[in-house]
């Protein structure tokens, strides 16, 4: 009993006011699904894209992830009116209101000067390009907001700064969650009622949370230093690159920048990571390679949204109800297994995480093969009740997944350098999500689902299971020992 009620109030004695603008910055992130389920909506009812087509668009998406290493050298090095923090945070949240009213264009027909699924790419690249330079900045942040020495200018013990440095990447992913949970709900009935472009306008509200929290920075850091041009220049030059490898319409194109992605993060990452123990540098090479296991792994992709709402009836309400279940849990867990997930392992966390999803995941097959059908006649419940038990067992395994890693960087960066550390480990694990699109795109490609065809979707969901436990527990199996 006394161990539950230290890990119920473990993240409020662990919280800060001078952490409050890092915070609403993550809970912007996760408000931005506002959106969520009337573009899904508007995606389904509007475009002409296959599953495999949206998979490969996923990819194009994610890409901006791969070059956060470019904006965090900027925001270690190049103040924008004197500001390193608040500048950078009102251009991201800049970017995300130009999104979103693209977006709001497209569905309400009020610009075409692009096709409408162009416009939707335009609209959702902003969207993740402000999100990415607010990320940027809040990680840094994340590592500035712990005090690395104590009232009398002496070093604190390095256990004690490294518990701190986890408890709040653990509040980070909290008030991520918050966010989710303040409009998931909220998505589903604002989609169900209101037309597609109002609520793109309505999310207008979300960026202006963050520009809020910028207000509330009392000080900047002053962890200033040269740009290092080798960081910089050539995540510059890898940007122009892969915009060039797009924009030419290169055949695999996909394919060749996910693969000089690697090459050029991996070895911005032993650049940077050059001056740590040989120890130090082993434990986050391994850990990174886990947990890059287990983000890469793939899903069904949209085949199997489509399915629910052709065959099993769900509507945009219900998918507003299943989010806020969702993230209700997310934040539970998150609670109540912070001790647990800042003080143990990465591969004891990853091993239990990865066994535990994929079990829980299976209601959704069954469901594919008339699960839903058999429980009704026996048990009086059916697929509405199966997929809310399914997201309340599933949730919370992305968000925990991340914060071992993001402990060890916020642990062992530099100062002057967190911003872009955080920014290379994040590159690092969003190419992980990169590989899982691409598989994702591939097993769509292998079987064949489209809109009102899902003859195929039930080998998809078991293959996308089964890789989802074979490739982290081989990587767990491999180099687990190590961390």
């Amino acid at each position: 009993m006394d161990a539950i009620v230290a890990n119920l109030v473990r993240p409020l004695q662990a919280f800060r006011l001078h952490y409050l603008p890092l915070l609403m910055v993550y809970f912007a992130y996760g408000a931005l699904g506002l959106r969520d389920v009337s573009q899904n909506m508007w995606i389904k009812e509007s475009l002409t894209l296959s599953p495999a087509e949206l998979a490969g668009v996923g990819v194009w998406l994610t890409l901006p992830w791969t070059v956060k290493m470019v904006f965090g050298e900027l925001v270690d090095t190049v103040p924008i009116f004197g500001s390193q923090r608040r500048s950078y945070i009102l251009i991201g949240a800049l970017c995300t209101a130009a999104g979103l009213i693209t977006l709001a264009g497209a569905a309400g027909k009020w610009l075409a000067f692009l096709p409408p699924h162009q416009l939707y790419v335009f609209g959702a690249m902003l969207i993740v390009l402000g999100t990415v330079i607010q990320d940027v900045v809040a990680d840094a942040m994340s590592t500035e907001v712990v005090a690395r020495v104590d009232a009398d200018g002496k070093p604190r013990p390095d256990a004690e700064v490294r518990a701190e440095l986890g408890m709040v990447q653990v509040l980070g992913r909290l008030s991520l969650s918050l966010g989710i949970v303040a409009v998931a709900g909220l998505s589903g009935l604002l989609a169900f009622y209101l037309p597609r472009e109002t609520v793109f306008l309505l999310a207008l509200a979300v960026p202006a949370i963050s520009v809020t929290g910028v207000m509330l920075i009392r000080s900047e850091t002053a962890e200033r230093r040269p740009i290092d041009w080798r960081i910089l220049g050539g995540g510059l030059g890898f940007g122009a690159v892969v915009s060039l490898l797009g924009l030419a319409g290169v055949p695999f194109a996909q394919e060749i920048i996910f693969m000089i992605s690697m090459g050029v993060v991996c070895g911005m990452l032993v650049f940077v990571t050059r001056d740590l123990d040989h120890k130090s540098r082993m434990i986050i090479f391994y850990a990174a390679i886990i947990i890059f296991a287990f983000r890469s792994t793939p899903s069904a992709g949209d085949g199997y949204f489509w399915f629910t709402l052709d065959i099993l009836k769900f509507d945009e309400a219900f998918y507003g109800v299943l989010g806020q279940t969702g993230a209700v849990i997310a934040i539970v867990a998150m609670w109540l297994l912070a001790k647990q997930i800042t003080e143990y392992s990465v591969a004891k966390t990853l091993l239990w995480i990865a066994i535990a999803g994929t079990i829980l995941s299976l209601p959704s097959v069954g469901l594919v093969y008339g699960l839903h059908q058999w429980t009704e006649q026996m048990f009086g419940f059916g697929a509405r009740t199966i997929a809310i038990v399914d997201t309340v067992t599933t949730s919370p395994f992305a968000q925990l997944s991340m914060i071992p890693l993001l402990t060890l960087t916020a642990y062992y960066a530099p100062a002057g350098h967190r911003a872009t550390w955080f920014a290379l480990m994040a590159s690092l694990m969003n190419l992980a999500l990169v590989a899982a699109q691409l598989q994702t795109k591939y097993l769509n490609q292998i079987f064949s689902v489209e809109r009102g065809q899902y003859d195929e979707l039930g080998m998809l969901l078991i293959t996308v299971t089964v890789l989802g436990l074979a490739v982290p527990l081989a990587a767990i199996v491999v180099f687990g020992r190590r961390v």
